[in-house]
């Protein structure tokens, strides 16, 4: 997974030729003095490199520091040093992430500073959710998401996906320097999180004041205005962390995860077994399924530890077809209605469809329904669940079915209050406390 660039294999390299050359040396230096019966491989010794770390590959990618002086910087870098242990735990949460991101920035030619911007969104908590309705490792809303490919169903939210996601934010950044300003990234991260009209009004008022247009002369929200000053400090603190009292862990710069391509559906208390791993890191890996389960009727890429997947494969070639399977059956009874039996069983009427082959809602007593297993019965995760609008549905129905506001609804789906929905859509709702 850990794809080194050219340039710090060069250092590699250049580093074990210094080592070898000064041990050669001293053979030489050796055999002139005398031993010259020792051939020059018998006083050669090889002493291993120090494994580097996934901080050594952040710090070769930096690249804005010279702004790490301005005063708004230096201000939040006197408070992250006053809390160390914030920075700390954020960086242990980064774990299994960090590496790849770092890469897949490299890969896009983007700023390593870029790799911390989680830590400002979600504390590297790819499960974090937003009472407004921002969601996963970079806090993405449900029409945001929507807009960047970001699939959203009742078993998988793109936006939980460190892989989709992460790709997906690299994708937006880059799309918003290049579109408004002319490659500048500091003013796409504002963007990303004041939005483009804002920060384009904020342009045009620095420059009918005579200043530049640039991120550091910008009249913008509060928020936004400690947004790139937090990430350039949290930079600063990781380029010298014992300047500032930071302990780092040592996250070695070797891959945590591989993805495993899962053909059907399997269960994920089922692939930790086959994996040899406990259930709690693999659920961890792959937060963006919903239901505990791999995505039935489509191939998918599954996560698991990276020394897992050998283990895995073998396991999964020597399953027979019958065993990739997760559902439950339920024999229709006098008086059900398919609409019925998914409210009872918590699953949208889209949902038992697919799985029956039905085209519409008429089902017959004794039909054998195949229903998603009760190991997962639930759509909802965490304080969240999403619904799935119905042909008549209004945002006001479903507001007072779920016991929440039509602002609410409104304002976690990125959506106008007035506005029509399609039957099919899914909107994501929060629960109270």
């Amino acid at each position: 997974m850990r794809d080194r660039s050219t340039r710090r294999q060069a250092l590699g390299l250049a580093g074990g030729l210094l080592l070898l050359t000064c041990i050669a040396s001293s053979g030489v230096a050796q055999a002139k003095s005398g031993d010259t019966t020792a051939p020059f491989w018998n006083a050669l010794v090889l002493v291993p490199a120090e494994p580097t770390t996934v901080w050594v590959d952040l710090r070769d990618n930096f690249q804005w520091q010279v702004d790490t002086d301005e005063p708004r910087v230096r201000e939040w870098i006197d408070y992250y040093r006053s809390h160390p242990r914030s920075v700390a735990t954020m960086a242990e949460q980064a774990r299994p992430w960090l590496g790849w991101v770092i890469d897949e920035l490299e890969r896009h030619g983007m700023p390593g500073e870029i790799a911390l911007l989680p830590f400002i969104e979600s504390a590297y908590d790819p499960t974090a959710r937003n009472p407004g309705g921002a969601t996963g490792l970079w806090q993405f809303m449900p029409g945001t998401g929507d807009a960047l490919g970001l699939h959203r169903d009742w078993w998988y939210d793109g936006r939980l996906d460190v892989i989709a996601s992460t790709r997906a934010a690299i994708e937006y950044l880059q799309q918003q320097a290049d579109q408004w300003y002319d490659g500048d990234l500091e003013l796409a991260l504002a963007a990303y999180n004041a939005g483009a009209g804002t920060v384009n009004h904020a342009l045009r008022a620095a420059v009918a004041r005579g200043e530049p247009a640039d991120y550091w002369h910008l009249d913008l929200p509060r928020q936004t205005m400690d947004y790139v000053p937090k990430l350039l400090a949290l930079s600063k603190i990781i380029a010298e962390p014992e300047r500032y009292g930071v302990s780092l862990p040592k996250i070695p710069d070797n891959p945590a995860f591989a993805r495993v391509e899962v053909q059907g559906q399997l269960a994920l208390e089922r692939i930790a077994s086959l994996a040899d791993v406990s259930l709690d890191k693999l659920e961890a890996l792959n937060p963006a399924l919903l239901q505990a389960t791999t995505v039935p009727q489509r191939a998918g890429g599954l996560l698991v530890p990276y020394d897992a997947r050998e283990t895995l494969l073998s396991a999964l070639a020597e399953q027979p077809d019958e065993a990739i399977a997760f559902m439950d059956r339920y024999q229709v009874q006098p008086g059900d209605t398919l609409s019925a039996i998914a409210a009872r069983h918590s699953v949208p009427v889209s949902i038992l469809r697919e799985y029956n082959g039905l085209s519409g809602d008429m089902i017959r007593v004794g039909q054998v329904l195949k229903l998603p297993s009760d190991s997962a019965p639930t759509q909802s995760t965490g304080d969240t669940f999403i619904v799935q609008v119905r042909s008549g549905d209004s945002l006001s129905g479903i507001a007072a079915q779920h016991n929440v506001s039509v602002t609410d609804i409104a304002r976690w789906n990125d959506l106008d209050a007035d506005q029509y929905l399609q039957p099919g859509q899914l909107l994501t709702l929060y629960r109270e406390g």
